[in-house]
């Protein structure tokens, strides 16, 4: 142990470790860490973190469930501390409280530091949560608890794994080396949270929704698209309507304004209508897509099945900060319980919100490992693979986390 007037230094291994009991004004202290050694040093720390869990509807606590034993086995091998508390949300929250969402709930999601979701809803036409008024209905909690965290900006990742191009619909001259895009979603604004009533009129039904955007919501995910698009193949594809709609003639200037800042992203405007067809046409042009809230809704399905599944597509939904909420991009239903999606998105809360990338890097390389020897769930199965189901599929993952 070395003493000096500002205090004490403690060698220990490589490291030197400075305790400052006796800084004065007079006195002057300089330390040179090595990137090295503080790079060790901050892997060694253990993080601790508090997850909400939303289990949700149909098949969404079987791949939940799959999803927190992986978050459970990378606890495991780093050393780190997830807490986590259920939250009831669409349809499951109806059966308990007689509403999908309730201030508790929110309160909840509010006090963690990241959200984890299945899948909200059931089936339109025999489930009776859709014969309550649509306010009640379970798909109007996920956009009221979008709304109340404020989740602005969706991510949604399209990448075709080599192992699923056999899975890909498209024809391998289309599919070349396979295609690696995000879809950048307005999420909190557009036609799904305008105004809408059903009326008569002159005694004739009418229905009317309201599709509305200011330029502060279309800049804001605008530059999430272009900080994302830095970090990939630096190439934005803003996608709108402007050759019909005043609000995709705004969201259009916005975004031009928004690309004078970012002089290394290329960027370029395309057609919603002219994007569903180069999905399909040609995906490898994709880096960045942009669009606003039912574009990106319709446009991520489509991209999801060019991928092989809708069961592999992960999903994040971020705030201003760090915070997010991560669910899988597929819908309730019983016939796809395929947990990758739900085991990636846990993967991209590892990497957005809580800065683990190694750990989320194992998980992702996990499932790639999986895929490499033949397992599928049924949605990707394809002749000569090895068939499981949910569970079997998510100790699969498990086991490749050593």
């Amino acid at each position: 142990m070395v003493r000096n007037d500002c205090g004490s230094a403690f060698l220990i291994g490589t490291f030197v470790f400075f305790h400052f009991n006796r800084l004065k004004s007079v006195g002057k202290c300089v330390i040179i860490i090595t990137i090295t050694q503080l790079e060790y040093f901050l892997e060694e720390i253990i993080m601790d973190y508090k997850i909400a869990l939303i289990p949700g509807d149909g098949i969404g606590p079987e791949i939940v469930g799959e999803a927190k034993k992986v978050l459970d086995k990378v606890c495991e091998k780093y050393g780190h501390s997830f807490s986590y508390s259920e939250v009831l949300l669409g349809g499951a929250s109806i059966d308990v409280h007689g509403v999908p969402l309730t201030d508790e709930a929110i309160a909840t999601a509010k006090s963690s530091d990241a959200v984890l979701m299945g899948s909200i809803g059931g089936d339109a036409k025999t489930s009776p949560w859709y014969k309550l008024e649509p306010s009640k209905r379970p798909e109007a909690g996920l956009l009221a608890i979008r709304k109340a965290l404020n989740l602005f900006a969706n991510l949604r990742p399209a990448y075709l794994y080599n192992e699923l191009k056999k899975a890909c619909p498209l024809r391998d001259e289309v599919i070349g080396d396979g295609f690696d895009m995000v879809i950048m979603r307005e999420l909190t604004g557009g036609l799904y949270f305008g105004e809408r009533h059903t009326e008569e009129i002159d005694g004739v039904r009418t229905a009317i929704d309201t599709l509305s955007y200011n330029e502060n919501e279309i800049r804001r995910i605008a530059i999430k698209a272009f900080d994302i698009a830095r970090k990939r193949k630096k190439h934005v594809i803003s996608v709108d309507k402007a050759n019909v709609l005043d609000s995709s003639r705004l969201w259009r200037a916005v975004v031009e304004e928004v690309a004078k800042d970012y002089e290394d992203v290329t960027y370029e405007h395309m057609l919603v209508d002219n994007c569903a067809m180069q999905l399909v046409n040609n995906p490898r042009q994709f880096d960045v897509i942009l669009t606003e809230n039912m574009f990106g809704d319709i446009l991520s399905d489509e991209a999801s099945m060019i991928t092989g599944s809708i069961g592999m597509l992960s999903s994040a939904s971020l705030a201003e900060g760090k915070f997010g909420l991560y669910e899988p991009s597929h819908g309730s239903a019983q016939d796809i319980a395929n947990p990758i999606a739900t085991i990636l998105s846990a993967a991209m809360m590892l990497r957005y919100s809580f800065d683990l990338d190694k750990e989320a890097d194992e998980i992702e390389k996990a499932v790639k490992a999986v895929l490499a020897d033949g397992y599928r769930t049924v949605d990707i199965m394809s002749d000569g693979m090895k068939k499981v189901g949910c569970k079997e599929m998510g100790q699969l993952i498990i086991d490749q986390i050593k």
